[in-house]
């Protein structure tokens, strides 16, 4: 049963009582938007020049752990990252994010090898999932979410920025041999941001001693989730490509890892208090049925960012800076789509019927990429890509308000850890299931004399591409199907799945939303109070002491 919030007689448009946005409220946004900017660039800059940096350091039986390591190290932090915010305070954490980001950022621009790179995506990866969970936890924290769809467009708007202009840049410097630079000039952006934060995030931090805090943390919860996410993403790398499905490598690391996750609630639900994940953040049908809708929107919306990009290249003999541009309508069609989610819920009051929209133009969307060929027009394929655009904008902002309604205000740090981890957990998968399709499928389609050209256990999905526009034809027409069809098999397996998301859409229930937030880790507005407290009381001295002139001004004149 859903435990409805009773009604406010207040208009949904009228800020709270006691709700209002200085210049600490504003300069504390900006700093979080700037994290959110840098998180979003690396990982939509490196999704065109990852072919190029395969074939540089020559690792084709790697390159999926490039994005599934920084998925993965995302992922696992999470729950984490919550309880820290929730012990030491918000900005300290936030803090540890940006230096923990720059740091992997400068390990992976100076990698060498495969193997060095995939270690600095973990540390990106630690740092980002960090940054993306901690903004959402500090705007919860400022902002009602009633009056949130607004600002939700904004994170939205920052996204799609940084999904606009990261693929361009990631496929000039892939083409310019200058990949590198995707990492480094993370650098001066991130130190932005710690400066920033540093100077301008001033949010209250909760009192007591280090050991206080540190018993707060679920450190033996924490250690299954890690383990548990780490043994199925490798279970889910390797199946198919590196081990067959039924081989026992596969199934052991698959098996052991979802009974750890499965240890993992178990435990967070029976513990009393200072859960990661606490019962009550799972226990409303609502927030459930958001939860999942969050899970298959973050798969199925990953897809579109790591194989269109491989359709363009391998399919179309695109250059990764093409291909980038050719994901602009992509791009460019999320961030009004997002923005337009929030401001609708926020006027309305209602979020169920923007919920079912998401999955409406999904999977319209997915079923007309299916049909694309490896010459379809450019009319076709752009036309395609803005239909599920429109989904997946809908999405990014739509499932938050259904997972946060029916919940107290207090819980809303643990429900957006959880939330986060939902959508970081499906992307991996996303990523994953995707490239086991491409690969499975590509094995069967290529041509045998095609297949010759790599040696056994290299994933040919993206070796393969800078090796087409070499061939000779028709070889080189049978390659280019062979991949058109075999990305057809993703896009439809991406309908299946959202058809998933609808079926859970419609378990919601419509909640009304609160109106106030969480002054527990609120603005610390200490000095303003004091500097008007100051003000109000040279303001009383002022005017006590021209009172006391004309009184004595008075007796003079009565003497």
């Amino acid at each position: 049963m859903d435990s409805s919030p009773p009604m406010q007689n207040a208009s949904a448009a009228d800020p709270p009582a006691g709700y209002r946005k200085g210049s600490a409220f504003w300069l504390s946004f900006l700093a979080i938007i700037v994290c959110t900017f840098v998180s979003a660039l690396d990982v939509t800059a490196i999704s065109t020049a990852l072919p190029t940096i395969t074939k540089d350091l020559g690792g084709g039986d790697k390159y999926v752990w490039v994005g599934a390591a920084y998925g993965l190290a995302c992922t696992t932090i999470l729950p984490l990252s919550g309880r820290f915010a929730d012990a030491f305070g918000r900005r300290p954490v936030m803090l540890s994010a940006v230096a923990i980001f720059m740091l992997g950022s400068a390990l992976s621009g100076a990698t060498q090898n495969m193997n060095m790179l995939i270690a600095g995506r973990t540390v990106q990866g630690i740092g980002g999932g960090a940054i993306l969970n901690l903004s959402d936890i500090i705007i919860s924290d400022l902002i009602p979410l009633s009056q949130r769809g607004m600002y939700m467009g904004f994170f939205g708007l920052t996204w799609a920025l940084a999904s606009g202009v990261g693929p361009p840049i990631g496929g000039a410097l892939a083409q310019a041999s200058a990949w590198r630079w995707i990492f480094y000039l993370n650098l001066p952006l991130i130190g932005l941001a710690f400066t920033l934060v540093l100077l301008f995030l001033r949010v209250k931090t909760p009192s007591g001693s280090l050991r206080e805090k540190l018993s707060r943390i679920d450190a033996f919860g924490n250690v299954f989730i890690i383990a548990g996410t780490t043994l199925v993403l490798i279970g889910l790398n390797w199946g198919g490509t590196r081990y067959p499905w039924a081989d026992a490598h596969v199934l052991a690391t698959l098996i052991i890892g979802f009974v750890l996750i499965g240890i993992f609630f178990l435990y967070e639900w029976r513990i009393p208090k200072d859960a990661s994940i606490p019962w009550q953040v799972v226990s409303n049908r609502t927030t459930v049925a958001a939860y999942i809708c969050t899970f298959v929107h973050g798969l199925a919306s990953t897809a579109v960012f790591f194989y269109l990009p491989v359709y363009f290249q391998a399919c179309l003999d695109a250059s990764p800076l093409r291909s980038s541009v050719d994901l602009l309508p992509t791009t460019l069609i999320i961030s009004p789509f997002a923005m337009g989610a929030g401001i609708s819920v926020q006027l309305f009051q209602k979020y169920r019927w923007v919920n079912y929209l998401v999955w409406v133009f999904m999977m319209i969307g997915y079923g007309l990429l299916s049909t694309l060929r490896e010459d379809s027009s450019i009319g076709k394929w752009v036309g395609y890509e803005i239909v599920v655009s429109a989904g997946i904008g809908l999405g990014f902002t739509a499932t938050v308000f259904p997972v946060l309604a029916p919940l107290p205000v207090s819980r809303t740090a643990a429900a957006l850890a959880f939330f986060a981890f939902s959508r970081t957990f499906a992307q991996t998968w996303g990523v994953t299931i995707g490239s086991t399709i491409l690969q499975n499928r590509l094995n069967k389609t290529l041509p045998p004399q095609f297949n010759a050209l790599f040696p056994d256990g290299v994933e040919i999905a993206y070796a393969a591409i800078p090796v087409i526009k070499t061939l000779e034809e028709p070889l080189r027409t049978e390659v280019r199907r062979a991949f058109a069809e075999s990305l057809a098999v993703i896009w439809q397996t991406m309908i299946g799945i959202c058809g998933i998301g609808l079926l859970s859409s419609l378990m919601m229930r419509e909640v009304p939303m609160r109106k106030t937030a969480d002054d527990t880790y609120g603005l610390d507005d200490s000095r303003e109070k004091r500097r008007t407290q100051n003000e109000e009381g040279s303001e009383h001295g002022q005017d006590t002491a021209v009172e006391a002139v004309k009184e004595n001004k008075s007796d003079s004149q009565d003497t």
